[in-house]
């Protein structure tokens, strides 16, 4: 069986493509002195989070604290070229590779740790990358993942902390992260979505479960069931045409109040 590298000399003074060692230059990561240890703050919060005897922290004050953190996302081998001449198939090389997750509703995730401790204790396999949170969110993005969970335990272990999609997205694009329903593009968004609804004489914005945008409609009287369901579908669409205030929406869910 023939290695991919087999016959090469790094003492000749090249690499296995035959460009030289001399004249390189080494860039650091960035992350040279990291001791592989959590974040303080980003770690306080996520203990809060954690313990049900108190209360949990606010979600943009822990998205804030990932944005400052460094993160740990972890690459493990996977098979690469495969020597079948014994008649057993057998790996004779392997490439490294990140890791994404699929649930069985079909999303897709990016597991990020804190700590190489946490990383360990997931999966002593897996190779720690340093990364700002910045680059694990573009990372996210880029392989279609639409959340981060933060600190996996041991399969089929939960995450400490899932960081939901509106959250990925702030952190790829470093703006700061504000529930949808305090957040002044979405506001926008929802109001021009109900201006050319005449049946609608008022709204209203609120936080749903878990962390959806529940949007208030107060209607005229008289609509019938069907009415009511067209009206709402159309400011549904309104809102989701809208690219950006989209982006900061995790979920979208509507309560009908009937004017006086």
């Amino acid at each position: 069986m023939t290695h991919r590298f087999s016959g090469h000399d790094p003492s000749r003074g090249h690499d296995t493509a035959g460009v030289p060692w001399r004249g390189r230059t080494l860039t650091g990561t960035g992350f040279d002195g990291d001791t592989g240890e959590a974040d303080a703050a980003l770690s306080a919060l996520l203990g809060q989070h954690r313990d049900p005897g108190r209360p949990d922290p606010d979600p943009a004050a822990l998205v804030e604290a990932v944005s400052r953190a460094r993160l740990v996302v972890p690459i493990v081998a996977v098979p690469g070229e495969v020597d079948e001449s014994s008649g057993i198939p057998v790996d004779a090389s392997s490439d490294m590779a990140s890791v994404t997750l699929v649930a069985p509703d079909g999303q897709r995730a990016l597991p990020a740790f804190t700590s190489t401790a946490a990383l360990s204790a997931w999966n002593p396999q897996a190779r720690p990358v340093p990364v700002t949170a910045q680059r694990a969110a573009l990372a996210a993005v880029q392989e279609g993942c639409e959340v981060i969970p933060l600190d996996l335990a041991a399969p089929p272990g939960p995450a400490v902390y899932t960081l939901r999609p509106s959250m990925v997205r702030a952190l790829a694009t470093a703006r700061p992260w504000s529930p949808a329903h305090q957040d002044e593009q979405v506001a926008s968004a929802v109001a021009a979505a109900v201006a050319a609804e005449p049946s609608v004489t008022g709204h209203g914005l609120e936080e749903g479960e878990h962390g959806a945008l529940q949007v208030v409609l107060d209607l005229r009287p008289g609509l019938t069931q069907p009415q009511v369901h067209e009206l709402v579908t159309r400011v549904g669409q309104r809102v989701a045409a809208d690219d950006e205030a989209r982006a900061r929406i995790d979920a979208l869910a509507f309560r009908l109040r009937a004017s006086a």
